[in-house]
This record gives structure tokens, C-alpha cells and sequence, in this order.
């Protein structure tokens, strides 16, 4: 019957595209605009415009009947609303350093397109809360407070407190608190481990690059082996093994994690760098430096580096972004970040038995998404200005 309603649906839609076109030539005289517009497109602009009325209905529907929330109605309301609060902000951010700053920032701002600025507004955001965690959080995060799973609201008629407005766990512990504090060990370990894995698959692609010959063939199979291998199961069995054999307190399951994602990203660096090396080393100014006698550091990174700027930090950026997510699904399964130290992906873990209040509390069943909506929203930030990095360092116009 579905299928059928889907199917009725598109016909229905297909034949207002038509209309739509049809009347668009005949109002405007057979203008460009409609007369070379594609069937495809006025399919298109239909779509989108049942779309919208269909979301202007459905975020009016009232969130509560008969006494029953509606909590389908009630998240679609708070998406809208943080949406159209996110854009507002982020308009309000690249307007105020369009007219504050050096003229360096101020033309970058200026040329930035809207996402951009939310992706730059939001890696500030995280930053400052991850450098100044210790000062804004309310609480410390391993505090046990003697109140446990008090829900988000604050309301004391729904088995909140005004203290808590985001609640506690399941022992206690203040969520506001450790969801700031994650962002500190989860950003910051995550900012870490992108370094290093820079560093190593960086400096051996480059070498690789360099040098050629035997060396740049068996660096290529090693990553090649390496890559084969699907990362985060690879990255799960190497911590298992690691923590069977040279312990497991807390504090050395972080430091395997670190190296361990590190390496294995570490190839996907090392591919993208060999390639943009390749290119390089064959151009006049790497042999004239040869000629002056210039050593294999100063080539890699007086000469290489420089050149390979563009992609490489297009590239940071994605690989922060894999980083960050396979750092929270390694905790969400109980090998990444260990207690007691707070992590996104164990906060999603231990408050997912919120989600079954969703059907008459939804204020509820928001704790786990608080922490899932953090990493999300970190991700869509950095591919924000990724995606900007690219289009500049590619020298295309708007």
C-alpha cells in the first residue's frame, strides 16, 4: 500500500511539474528561464516546494494531543529552531569580523560564503570549550553528585532539578559537565592523533616521493597491506591486543588508541602525500636546489611543503573529521577513551536507555542525542570549511 501511495505521489507530482513549466512559458512569454528548463529541474522545484509546505504544516501540528506529546512533532520544532538559530548566529559571526580584524580577516571574511563561517564559528566554539572546560563546567567530570538519572528540563514534576538543567547518569554524574569536558578529551585527543598521523604519513610520503627505488616500493605495499583492512575493526583488534599484553589501566588504553589510529590513518596520508610528492619533485626548482647541493630535509621541507600546503591542510581536515568519529565509535563500544574520563561516544553508550521515554517524554530522550548532536555538529562544521579550502586552493570562481 506504500508503494502504491509513493507511486501515486510521484504521478501526482509529475503532472504539477508539467503544469508548472507549461504556465511558466505561457506568463512569461516563452523567457529563457522556462523555455530551456528541463523537465528534470520543474520536477525539482516541485519536490522541493511540497517539501517545504509539508515541513510548514508538520511544525505546526500541535506537540501535544489529548494529553500524549507528540515527539516526532517535537524534535522536527527544535531542528527547525536550531537551524534557523545556527544560520542567524553564523550570519551575525562572518558580519561582525567583516568589520573587526586585520584587512587579512576581514577579506577572508568577506569572501567566505555562510557555511564557511558556520564551520569557522563552530571549531572556535569547540576549541574555546575544550581549552577553558575546567572553568565552565559546573562541575568536575568523575564528581559523583548522589542524585542519579535525574532527566534534562529541569523540571522537578518531571523528575528534574533545576541544578542539573541536562540531568545526571546513572551514578550521578552531572551530563552538562561531562559534555563539556568531552569536548576537551575528545576534540583535543582526536586534534592529537590527526597530528601525528600527519607527521608520520607526511614525512614517508614525502621520503617515499624523494627517494623512489626500493624504499618508495616497499613503504607503497606496507600501506597498501594496511589499508586493505577495514580500519576501525583493525583499530579494535590491535587495542584488544594491546591491552592483553601490556596492560590496561586507563591512561595506556588512551595512549594505544592515539598511536594506534594514528598509524592507520597514517596511510591515507602517506598516499595523498607520495601523490602531490610525485608531482613536485619533477619541477625545475627541486632541481636547482638539488644542483646547489641541498639536503633531503631542506627538499622535503623548504621546497615540498609549501607546495603541498593546499591539499594537505584540505585534507587535515577530513582526516580530523574520520579521526574524531572513529575515536567516539571505539568508545561507544567500550575500547576508546576509558572512564573515568568523559567521551561523546561513551556518553551516547550509557545514555541510550533515555531513548525508550521518547514516546511521552521526549525532553527525555534527548540526553543521548546531546552528545551524538556534538559530534555531528563538529563534523558538518569542519566539512564546512574543508569544502571551502577546497574550492580556494582550487582557483575556482564563484
Amino acid at each position: 500500500m506504500t508503494l502504491l501511495y509513493l507511486a501515486l505521489f510521484a504521478a501526482v507530482l509529475f503532472g504539477v511539474a508539467y503544469v508548472f513549466r507549461l504556465v511558466g512559458r505561457s506568463a512569461t512569454g516563452n523567457a529563457p528561464f522556462f523555455r530551456d528548463m528541463p523537465f528534470g529541474v520543474a520536477y525539482g522545484y516541485m519536490l522541493a516546494a511540497f517539501l517545504l509546505l509539508f515541513g510548514i504544516y508538520y511544525y505546526l501540528k500541535p506537540v501535544d494531543l489529548e494529553g500524549v506529546p507528540q515527539a516526532g512533532v517535537m524534535f522536527f520544532r527544535w531542528a527547525v529552531q536550531g537551524f534557523i538559530m545556527f544560520a542567524a548566529a553564523a550570519f551575525v559571526f562572518r558580519l561582525i569580523f567583516r568589520n573587526v580584524g586585520t584587512e587579512g580577516t576581514k577579506k577572508l571574511f568577506r569572501s567566505m560564503p555562510l557555511t564557511a563561517a558556520f564551520g569557522v564559528m563552530i571549531i572556535i566554539a569547540y576549541a574555546f570549550v575544550s581549552i577553558f572546560a575546567g572553568l565552565i563546567a559546573p562541575y568536575g567530570q568523575e564528581e559523583i553528585l548522589g542524585a542519579a538519572n535525574i532527566v534534562p528540563g529541569g523540571n522537578p514534576a518531571m523528575g528534574g532539578n533545576p541544578e542539573y538543567p541536562l540531568g545526571t547518569d546513572q551514578i550521578g554524574r552531572d551530563i552538562l559537565s561531562r559534555l563539556i569536558y568531552g569536548a576537551q578529551n575528545t576534540v583535543g585527543i582526536a586534534f592529537v592523533t590527526t597530528c601525528l598521523a600527519f607527521f608520520i604519513g607526511g614525512s614517508l610520503g614525502f621520503l617515499a616521493a624523494t627517494l623512489g627505488g626500493w624504499l618508495d616500493q616497499l613503504l607503497s605495499r606496507a600501506v597498501d597491506a594496511l589499508m586493505a583492512i577495514p580500519a576501525l575493526i583493525f583499530a579494535l583488534l590491535l587495542i584488544t591486543i594491546a591491552t592483553a599484553w601490556a596492560g590496561s589501566a586507563s591512561w595506556q588504553v588512551t595512549i594505544y588508541m592515539i598511536f594506534i589510529i594514528a598509524i592507520i590513518d597514517s596511510t591515507r596520508v602517506f598516499r595523498l602525500s607520495r601523490a602531490v610528492g610525485l608531482n613536485i619533485v619533477v619541477m625545475d626548482y627541486i632541481e636547482a636546489a638539488k644542483l646547489r647541493g641541498e639536503g633531503l630535509g631542506y627538499l622535503v621541507f623548504r621546497e615540498m611543503l609549501p607546495n603541498a600546503y593546499a591539499p594537505l591542510l584540505a585534507e587535515f581536515g577530513l582526516r580530523f573529521c574520520f579521526v574524531f568519529l572513529t575515536i567516539a565509535s571505539l568508545s561507544f563500544l567500550g575500547v576508546g577513551i576509558q572512564p573515568p574520563l568523559a567521551d561523546w561516544g561513551t556518553m551516547v553508550r550509557d545514555l541510550s536507555q533515555f531513548i525508550n521515554f521518547a514516546a511521552f517524554a521526549p525532553n527525555v530522550a534527548v540526553a543521548p542525542l546531546l552528545a551524538a548532536g556534538a559530534i555531528a555538529l563538529l563534523t558538518v562544521g569542519v566539512n564546512f570549511v574543508v569544502d571551502w579550502m577546497l574550492h580556494k586552493s582550487s582557483g575556482l570562481k564563484e
